[in-house]
């Protein structure tokens, strides 16, 4: 059955109006039409199993036959701080750790950083939600606007995570047997391209974020976040 997201329905008799590229989407790609089934979320855990009444690319009408329980996330709440990626590779980031179950994304700008800004959020929260779409999550991560990795260890007394360091650190298995059934939600700071720097990491330390490797290879940061993310998901969630 067809899922889509609608951040806000509205309901008028029971039905739902569809507009725009969503109603495109639908009836130009999906080829919905009348009498079709179709589940819509919310974000927010709310899903509603629906039958298409009329479709063409510029609205779809679906009437409501029953609001469902969707709850299909993780109760581990992680918090993924990525260091700017250039190109495609933030792309794969936000959309493979949305699948994973991230529930937050925040970008930020380190000392080894190729990017110092971007024009692409409203991308990656166009892919957040699409990946969200396809997995049958039941809301979308919310994707940060950027900032400085300086100003975001400034903005905490202590954070309570884990960053991922190429030279050196506690195993992951380790780091993660402090963190619960204490805490069910943690930061994963992962580094750009070249990684963290060694004055990063000290200042990470400093927060009380413990420092973890991913075993003897140098990951790629687009692999490392995602390693990162399964792992834990492994480890601590739903995955294992």
């Amino acid at each position: 059955m067809p899922r889509i997201y609608l951040p806000a329905p509205v309901f008028l008799n029971n039905r739902i109006s569809i507009t725009d590229e969503k109603a495109h989407y639908l009836a130009s790609v999906l080829r919905c039409g009348k009498g079709d089934c179709l589940t819509i979320f919310d974000g927010k855990g709310n899903c509603f199993r629906t039958t298409i009444v009329t479709a063409d690319k510029r609205e779809v009408v679906a009437e409501v036959a029953e609001k469902i329980p969707c709850n299909l996330e993780s109760d581990l709440n992680i918090i993924l701080v990525q260091g700017l990626l250039k190109g495609e590779k933030m792309d794969m980031v936000v959309q493979k750790t949305t699948e994973l179950g991230v529930k937050e994304i925040l970008p930020v700008i380190t000392g080894r950083s190729q990017l110092r800004d971007t024009k692409k959020i409203a991308r990656w929260r166009k892919i957040a939600e699409e990946a969200s779409r396809q997995s049958g999550r039941s809301i979308v991560p919310v994707v940060h606007e950027t900032v400085k990795f300086d100003n975001f260890l400034s903005a905490h007394d202590s954070i309570h995570g884990l960053v991922f360091y190429e030279e050196g650190g506690v195993g992951l298995t380790e780091a993660v047997s402090s963190l619960i059934p204490h805490h069910s939600s943690f930061f994963a700071l992962i580094g750009p391209e070249g990684g963290f720097t060694k004055e990063e990491i000290i200042l990470a330390k400093e927060k009380g974020l413990i420092v973890v490797f991913l075993g003897k290879r140098i990951l790629r940061a687009e692999t490392a976040a995602i390693s990162a993310v399964a792992l834990a998901q492994f480890l601590l969630g739903d995955m294992g």
